[in-house]
């Protein structure tokens, strides 16, 4: 009589192998990074004691179609972005821009002086400027000696 052995000298388990097959492709997909796409529009954000500078990159939107709304400690970014279509009797090959509308939000460690906001438009780039209220600044405390 014949007897399938496994190289332990074990006969041939059936579920064990199941679970090395498995376990195997459990490691295949975790070495598998599937990413995310990218929020848009990508952001910097720079923030000190006097407030927070961000800039976004918002090439092809037109700025004066911009939303742009301040609330406590939360900025909020909105507009558009329209394809060009292609000519008809074009074929696709590649389409890599995000085209729509789009929103993001923006939590702050700290309020914002919505009334001193500034925003500029300059190279589809955005900046805005957000200042910290005055009574929100931190403060240097000094100590005295009694």
């Amino acid at each position: 009589m014949l007897h399938n052995l496994d190289n332990t000298g074990r006969g041939f388990d059936p579920v064990r192998q199941m679970r090395f097959a498995q376990r195997d492709m459990s490691r295949l997909f975790d070495n598998l990074r599937v990413a995310a796409p990218p929020e848009f529009p990508p952001m910097n954000v720079w923030a000190g004691s006097d407030g927070a500078v961000v800039t976004a990159e918002i090439p092809g939107v037109v700025p004066e179609e911009l939303d742009i709304a301040v609330h406590q400690n939360t900025v909020t970014l909105r507009g558009r972005r329209t394809a060009q279509p292609p000519a008809d009797d074009a074929v696709v090959h590649r389409q890599e821009r995000i085209t729509g509308a789009f929103a993001r939000n923006l939590v702050l460690p700290f309020r914002v002086d919505g009334d001193r906001v500034k925003a500029t438009f300059r190279n589809g780039v955005l900046r805005l400027d957000l200042p910290r209220p005055e009574a929100d600044k931190p403060h240097k405390i000094t100590v005295s000696r009694i």
